[in-house]
């Protein structure tokens, strides 16, 4: 606890300015033109070009009026260009204000009538320079010297190299993702395998997949490169799960080692949360020249299969080095990130806290409680408290990285809280369950912990999403009277606390006056739960 204190002290409360344009409003709003819609249908169907690190193709997107209207926003980031759009046959109107490009139907579409826009667009995809993080496409080389190409784009946004609905609130119902490279390549999508398509004269091949569930955009993907893929079958909790698993030829044997953790996980995150979300879609671990992230049904893989994260322990416990960190963790999402998805960015807490808690349930569910909360408890090293975790609406606004492991303590603090673990278990299953294949926002989440829990959970939640201070328990001890309080929180914040004092455990509930609590003994030996998110000051 010493080692976070210092930390968090090198990091004050920061009031973060950040001026907003109106390409971001555009970005990250639901505008007139995306909001009387909704999307049902994609079928991406492109061409990628390796040597020129070019795609060219279309996107058929079909929709619902859910009121009149015939002005529909569709995203395509420069310096991408569409090159037309066609509706019933027709070429239709459309301008561009930066990323965010306007068509003009030539007829209204009445409420509750169905219609399709075919966009063309073609151009090189800003290139990805740190994938994930920064996002694009990836254009390397394996070390045969063959091509391998892979997308990522959370955040930035599918509209980095497709034309799309790209606001995170409308997730498309099914899709169809074809893709023609190369024909000595080979694609790999979301979904499931429809076919593949062989132009000899031309020397391509096409892959057509078909993905059944709902999907957010940034979790569509394709990874293009000299693939072999082997499978099991594992059977869960609705059945038979495919798992496929791809990767570059000269890595089968290792990962053959390295991937019997993913069913591991599977079974893990099937106790905590309920049943894997796409059984109809199966279950990909895809190898890819960067990192990893969470595509749905696609779950791409660069760890160099290692265990921990590239060979390290986030945690510093000694038992984030028990697992492969991206596997866990980006399977993790299959639940919290695509299953339930935030509707604004703002609130990307919802899918890395949850998912970085589920690291500590894997772990739990392995080797046992106490490994768990040596694990979550860790990893608060990495905590900075700069700036709140929920950041700013309607603008494509994400809050602060401690989402990942501030708010996986929350979630552990709060589980304290409970005081019953099977409760706690029947929660996060019954998230999943009652928010199945949705879009959420924090107030959604914070209403059902507090229904669940029957707990009044709204200073908790202030402090720990909309401040960026952690509370410091201040106490000090003098002729058996303990004395105590809470500063750095918010009002009304006065979350009970477990204690320990001459071997004695005990609850107490701080607040921001001075309390006492007297005793007819002297105090040889004190401590504060560690489960829990506080500091600990002794004056």
């Amino acid at each position: 606890m010493k080692k976070l204190f210092l930390l968090l002290m090198a990091f004050p409360l920061v009031t973060m300015a950040q001026n907003f344009t109106a390409q971001d409003t555009l970005r990250g709003s639901i505008t007139p033109e995306r909001e009387w819609w909704d999307l049902t249908y994609y079928h991406l169907d492109i061409e990628v070009d390796p040597e020129e690190r070019f795609i060219s193709g279309s996107n058929l997107i079909g929709f619902t009026a859910l009121k009149t209207g015939n002005v529909l926003q569709i995203d395509l980031q420069e310096p991408m260009k569409i090159e037309k759009v066609m509706y019933r046959g027709k070429s239709m109107k459309f301008t561009s204000n930066g990323n965010a490009h306007l068509v003009y139907l030539d007829r209204k579409i009445p409420e509750g009538r169905k219609g399709y826009i075919k966009v063309y667009y073609s151009g090189n995809p800003r290139e990805a320079i740190r994938a994930p993080w920064d996002g694009g496409v990836s254009w390397a080389k394996d070390r045969n010297g063959e091509h391998f190409i892979a997308t990522s784009c959370q955040g930035l946004g599918a509209s980095v190299w497709w034309p799309n609905k790209d606001h995170m609130y409308d997730e498309v119902d099914s899709m169809k993702i074809s893709v023609t490279v190369p024909d000595h390549l080979v694609d790999i999508s979301n979904g499931r395998l429809l076919g593949t398509e062989h132009d000899e004269k031309n020397r391509k091949r096409t892959f057509h997949w078909g993905v059944n569930n709902p999907i957010n955009n940034y979790g569509v993907n394709i990874n293009i490169g000299d693939y072999e893929g082997f499978g099991e079958v594992y059977e869960g909790e609705k059945g038979k799960l495919d798992m496929t698993y791809y990767v570059l030829s000269y890595n089968l044997d290792k990962a053959r080692k390295q991937f019997a953790q993913a069913a591991e996980t599977i079974e893990a995150f099937e106790h905590w949360f309920g049943p894997y979300p796409f059984y109809e879609d199966g279950y990909k671990l895809v190898e890819v020249p960067y990192l990893g992230m969470e595509h749905q049904s696609s779950v791409t893989y660069g760890n160099k299969f290692k265990n921990g994260y590239l060979g390290n322990d986030l945690s510093g416990s000694g038992w984030g080095l028990k697992f492969d960190f991206i596997i866990v963790h980006e399977s993790g999402h299959e639940w919290f990130a695509n299953n339930i998805t935030n509707i604004d960015i703002a609130d990307m807490w919802i899918h890395e806290s949850f998912t970085a808690y589920a690291e500590s349930l894997f772990v739990e569910y392995y080797h046992g409680k106490e490994a768990g909360a040596d694990y979550v408890t860790g990893t608060r090293q990495n905590i900075l408290n700069d700036k709140p975790i929920i950041g700013q609406y309607g603008v494509n606004h994400e809050g602060s990285g401690d989402m990942y492991y501030k708010g996986a303590n929350m979630l552990h603090t709060l589980r304290q809280l409970i005081e019953d673990d099977e409760l706690w278990r029947a929660i996060l299953r019954g998230l999943n369950r009652d928010f199945y294949h949705q879009t959420v926002s924090t107030n959604d989440i914070e209403r059902y912990l507090m229904q669940k829990t029957g707990k009044d959970l709204t200073a908790f939640f202030n402090q720990y999403l909309r401040d960026s201070r952690v509370p410091v328990f201040e106490y000090e001890i003098t002729d058996g009277v303990l004395k105590y309080r809470y500063t750095d929180v918010v009002e009304g914040f006065d979350m009970p606390l477990e204690i320990t004092m001459n071997g004695h455990t005990d609850w107490i509930q701080p607040k921001t006056e001075w309390q006492e609590l007297r005793l007819n003994q002297k105090i040889a030996s004190f401590s504060v739960d560690r489960d829990y998110l506080v500091l600990h000051r002794e004056l």
